[in-house]
This record gives structure tokens, C-alpha cells and sequence, in this order.
């Protein structure tokens, strides 16, 4: 097998889209103009057929790699035979003059910029672009526009390339050779789209045919203005515990996985990687799931970025105008999101196909999305001390008539639950304890406005009795005795990770001996060392999922509610170390070699890293804490 590891790769992005770039400097991943747009780069599930713009050094010897400190800016630094050069990867993001006060906070100018300079000695090698349209379905056609420009073009789409040394037309490729000494360099520009598009750095319109020394100059100016859009990004992060560096790492991640124009936030950058090898477990996650994308409001206030959490509302409220009464469980960036289907020409990462792009998830009834929804409006609500802009306040009252209603509705019906099996629905525990969270975090929003216009003290009342009952419910019915633990659904014998979740927002009392009891069995059936599976059952799917990320870091959260500090932080540190060397996670983890598995970067891991890490600070002070910044005024309101 020559694919790479998944571990290899590396993200950069300018809050529209996200490109993935290898150890070795491949460019193997890129989606235009969304994430969820169609890939034009993607030797990341076909090295053959999938386009790819790639460097190749003479003598290569060695790489490391870094991130600009508090930036997204790739730096990796080769050896070869003869000398050393940097090459720093990015997208271009450049600040406002002003942040609006909704919509993208910086301007992207789609753009990877491809900066390569010889720091010592000399280097010598090649660049090789080849653009492959829609997913490698449509043709390639390539044109020369000058010694140093070449237009691609195919399915409708182009892209172009600017280069400070000649480039060489091959069969819908291109190919540039350079032999540079010290302080020399080779850049290279790839643009989206037929023409410039009005694109600015530091006032100025940049030019469309910029080469050579003009070509150098733009794109000094650019990565000046990009890390300073980063760089002041950073240092918004209110968190300033032991574990800041994962803790920034994961929120500029987070940040990459946002879209600027919309407001939405997609569940990881990538379609196709496998979460078993082999298997058929191969899905697109490139669209806006409602539980991730609460899940990392959570994450963005825990850190003081508000502003992300707002235009996730945003994104809600022009998605959803029905303001929460046809809520759905995941949303396209644009437009609905598209059928599932199976691009069979390519061969998969490591042979491992299907390759799936749209989601065929968006059509089942996960209830648990209505608690998710108002866990992220309560965070948010809290943050801004219950003063959000007007278009947020004026349709709070509607908004939470819909989803409790939603709640009230659901609280007795089976459905697919968290992990999306594709098999007959449940009564999941996971999803009766997210309906109480919901009505919960509703009566805390209404509570905190005594003039009672979100709701009335009636209305409240009801909502408090139907959460008391939900609980008591999943409290009695949930509870296996024969296995000793809390199970996936009510009459199941099957354990599942995702009752550590719910515990994390107080679902579950976390000194209940029988949550004490249901943890340890979770760890001994279901985890793999410092690893844990998400369940171990029949799902209708081909091979041996990995273990889940995420479901470790809740582990981490429960043991911290439990008063098992120290514990728990060991626990955390050693699988912060499990992430690659820039601190990325995919999805999974496969127990047996350490491997990253599924789609990467993965939002849910790295809002875990940040709430997780969030929790141990606020344990270590005495405090006790869930997912969201201020959740638990006054323990007396919530239903026993």
C-alpha cells in the first residue's frame, strides 16, 4: 500500500473551504468554492485518478513540519542532499477593516498560496499540478496562458495557476522545474475561477496575471495579511490553562471548519476515509450535523468566541426559517443536502470503497437534536448574559415553542439515535436523556427573563413536569440490572459510549452508583485501553469499526464530574498524544496499530479536546462544570 497515512495530512483553509496537504507536500484534498463543494483535488482517495498538486525535491533526506504559532499557516522544512528549503502553505484569509457585525469576519480570497524558499545551500526539484474536476468525473482541459500561468478547465469549473518559474504543459497537467540557491524561491499560486475576482490585499487590487517578481510580491503581502488575521484570531482565546497549545490547536481548527458566508460549521473537512479497514463504513461528512455543530458552539464560548457561536444561529435562522418548527438533523452549506450516492470510478483510500458523497443520515429522525439545539442557545445566551442582537431575541419566544413542543412530541417515539445505524429505530437512552437536557436548558432561558415573555409561568411549569417524568423514565427503563449498567436503549442488552455524554450534561448524576457502575462497564466491554469503542454490536455494516475518539474524551469528562481529577487529567494528556504531530485528530483511532481513521480533521474530537480541557481547569479550581460555560445556576430547579 503506498497511501499515505491519514496521520500525514495536514489542514489549512480560509473559512470557506479546506485543503489537505501531506507530510511530503502533496496537495491530495481540496473542495472549491465550499467544503462541500465538488473536490478538483483528490489524491486522497484515488492516487491515480484523483488530482493533485505535488512537490517532488531531489535528495530528499528529512521533513518537519509546524503550524505558525497561533496561526493556520502549514510551514515544513525539507533536507535534502544539498541544502534546506521552507515551504508555507495557506489559504489566503485577510481581516476586515472592520468586522460586520454578521457574516464572514475576514476575506478570503480563493486562493492556496504555495511559498517555497531555499534557506540553505541548494535545491533543486519540480512542481506538478494536476487538476481533476467534479470528483475526477469531468475532463481536463489546460491552456497556456503565458511561460508562467496556466487555466484549467472542466465541469463547468476552472482554476488557475500562476508560478515564479516556467510551467510546462503535459496531458491536462502542469510541470515546473527549478534549481534554487539560498534566498532563492519557486511559488506557486492556485486561484478558483476562470478570472480574478476582485480580490484585495492591503487595499490594493491584486493582479490576475501577477509572475515572477510581481508573483513574489503579492504573495509576501498576502501571507502577511493572513497571519494577521490568524494571529489576532488567537488572541481571543480566553483559555489560558496548562493545555493552551492543544486547546488553540483545536479551535483553529474548529475555525476551518466554519463557513464565513454562511455561518454554518461542518462536521470535518473531508468524504470517503474509512472508519474500518476494510469495511464499507465510508460516509461524507462535509454538511452541518445540528449535534456537532452545538456541540462546538459549546466549544467556541468556552473560549470566548462568541461571535462563532452567533453566526451558527445566523446560519440557523436563514437555513431554518421556520425557526426551529421543521428543524433537520443536518443541512448543506447551500440548498438541501444532496442524495447519497457512491463514486465508483475511484478506488478509495488504501482500496477501501465505497467512496460516498452526500449523506443518506439526513433523511432519519434522530430526536436528540432538539436538547442539542437549545444546549447551544443556552451556551450562547449565558455567554452574552441573555443580551443576543435583536434578530436573536426577537424570535426567541417562537423558537422555543417549536423545539419544546418538538421535545413534548418525541419524548415516547423510537428513533435512529446518535450513531446513525442504519437498522430498525430504538428507544435510545441517548435521545431521552437529550429531551430532558432540552426542556431543562428551555426552563433556564425562560427563567432568566422574570418579566416572562419567552414563556409563561404555566408553560414553564409544563415543561418542568415533562422533564421530571422523561427522567424518571430513562432513569427506570434505561437501567439493565442483568448487565449492570445503563444500555443503548430501553430492553437492550447493548452498552454504549454515548450514556458517558449524556452524563456530561448532568442527564445523570455522576456519584450515582449506578453511573459508577455503568462507566466501569463501559470501560471493560466496550474500551481498548485508553481507547473506547462507541458500541459493539451488529450494524448492519462490513468490517471492525475503530474506536471513537470522542467517546474517550467523555470518559476523561466523567471521571473529572466523579472527583477522580488526577485520574482523569492522565488520562487526558496521554490522548492528547494520540493526535498527529500538529495535534490533528480524525474521527477514530484503530486500537491495534494507533492509526487515525474516518474523515479529518474531525470537529467532534476537537471540541471534546477544548470542553474537556475547559472541565479539568475548572475542576482543578473547585468548580463543577458541563459542556456549556455556565450551566447549573442553581441545582435546586433541575428535575430529580
Amino acid at each position: 500500500m503506498t497511501d499515505k497515512p491519514i496521520a500525514d495530512y495536514a489542514v489549512i483553509g480560509d473559512t470557506c473551504t479546506t485543503a489537505l496537504i501531506a507530510r511530503d507536500g502533496s496537495l491530495d484534498w481540496l473542495c472549491w468554492p465550499r467544503h462541500d463543494g465538488p473536490a478538483v483535488f483528490l489524491a486522497l482517495l484515488d492516487r491515480e485518478r484523483g488530482g493533485t498538486c505535488r512537490l517532488a525535491l531531489d535528495g530528499l533526506t528529512g521533513v518537519t513540519r509546524r503550524y505558525l504559532p497561533g496561526t493556520n499557516i502549514l510551514e515544513t522544512t525539507f533536507v535534502t542532499a544539498t541544502g534546506r528549503a521552507v515551504l508555507t502553505d495557506f489559504m489566503p484569509l485577510h481581516p476586515h477593516e472592520a468586522v460586520p457585525e454578521e457574516g464572514p469576519d475576514g476575506h478570503a480570497q480563493g486562493r492556496v498560496v504555495r511559498r517555497l524558499a531555499c534557506i540553505a545551500g541548494r535545491v533543486s526539484g519540480h512542481w506538478f499540478l494536476r487538476p481533476t474536476f467534479d470528483y475526477a468525473r469531468a475532463p481536463t482541459e489546460a491552456v497556456a496562458a503565458s511561460e508562467t500561468q496556466i487555466r484549467f478547465h472542466g465541469g463547468g469549473d476552472a482554476i488557475r495557476a500562476a508560478c515564479t518559474v516556467p510551467l510546462t504543459l503535459r496531458e491536462g497537467a502542469a510541470e515546473g522545474g527549478f534549481a534554487l540557491t539560498s534566498g532563492a524561491r519557486a511559488d506557486l499560486v492556485i486561484a478558483q475561477g476562470a478570472k480574478n475576482h476582485g480580490a484585495k490585499h492591503h487595499g490594493a487590487e491584486t493582479e490576475d496575471d501577477a509572475a515572477g517578481e510581481g508573483l513574489t510580491a503579492e504573495v509576501d503581502a498576502s501571507l502577511a495579511a493572513t497571519r494577521a488575521y490568524w494571529e489576532a484570531w488567537s488572541d481571543r482565546c480566553t483559555y489560558e490553562g496548562p493545555y493552551r497549545e492543544s486547546v488553540l490547536r483545536s479551535a483553529l481548527t474548529l475555525k476551518l471548519l466554519t463557513h464565513g458566508p454562511s455561518g454554518g460549521i461542518v462536521a470535518a473537512a473531508t468524504a470517503g476515509l474509512p472508519e474500518a479497514v476494510p469495511g464499507n463504513r465510508n460516509y461524507d461528512y462535509r454538511y452541518v450535523w445540528m449535534r456537532d455543530a452545538s456541540f462546538t458552539v459549546t466549544a467556541f464560548v468556552n473560549l470566548g468566541y462568541d461571535r462563532e457561536a452567533a453566526e451558527f444561529l445566523r446560519f440557523l435562522r436563514e437555513a431554518d426559517t421556520s425557526r426551529g418548527r421543521d428543524l433537520h438533523l443536518m443541512y448543506a452549506l447551500k440548498g438541501p443536502v444532496p442524495q447519497e450516492e457512491t463514486l465508483d470510478h475511484l478506488r478509495g483510500w488504501r482500496g477501501v470503497a465505497p467512496v460516498r458523497i452526500g449523506n443518506a443520515a439526513a433523511d432519519q429522525d434522530q430526536y436528540d437534536i432538539y436538547g442539542e439545539f437549545l444546549v447551544a442557545l443556552h451556551g450562547y445566551l449565558e455567554a452574552v448574559e441573555y443580551d443576543p442582537p435583536v434578530k436573536v431575541n426577537d424570535h426567541l419566544p417562537e423558537a422555543l415553542g417549536h423545539l419544546t413542543g418538538h421535545i413534548l412530541r418525541a419524548r415516547h417515539a423510537p428513533d435512529h439515535g446518535l450513531w446513525e445505524m442504519r437498522t430498525e429505530k430504538r428507544q435510545s437512552l441517548h435521545t431521552k436523556a437529550m429531551l430532558w437536557v432540552g426542556l431543562d436548558r428551555a426552563v433556564q432561558i425562560a427563567r432568566a427573563d422574570p418579566k416572562h415573555r419567552l414563556a409563561d409561568a404555566a408553560t414553564i411549569a409544563t415543561w418542568e413536569r415533562a422533564a421530571a417524568e422523561i427522567r424518571a423514565e430513562y432513569h427506570a427503563r434505561g437501567w439493565n440490572p442483568s448487565r449492570g449498567a445503563y444500555t443503548m436503549a430501553y430492553g437492550s442488552d447493548d452498552l454504549d459510549a454515548a450514556v458517558l455524554r449524556a452524563a456530561l450534561f448532568d442527564a445523570f448524576d455522576p456519584h450515582d452508583p449506578r453511573v459508577a457502575a455503568t462507566l466501569e462497564r463501559v470501560g471493560a466491554e466496550l474500551g481498548a485501553g485508553d481507547l473506547v469503542y462507541r458500541y459493539r454490536i451488529e450494524d448492519g455494516l462490513e468490517g471492525d469499526e475503530a474506536t471513537f475518539t470522542a467517546c474517550a474524551f467523555w470518559r476523561v469528562g466523567c471521571l473529572a464530574l466523579a472527583g477522580r481529577n488526577a485520574e482523569a487529567a492522565a488520562l487526558f494528556e496521554r490522548l492528547l498524544a494520540r493526535g498527529n504531530d500538529l495535534g490533528l485528530f480524525a474521527e477514530e483511532i484503530d486500537a491495534r496499530t494507533g492509526e487515525q481513521r474516518g474523515n479529518l480533521p474531525q470537529g467532534f474530537t476537537h471540541m471534546a479536546v477544548i470542553n474537556h480541557a475547559v472541565r479539568l481547569a475548572a475542576a482543578r479550581d473547585g468548580q463543577t462544570r458541563t459542556d456549556e460555560p455556565d450551566c447549573r445556576a442553581d441545582a435546586e430547579t433541575v428535575p430529580a
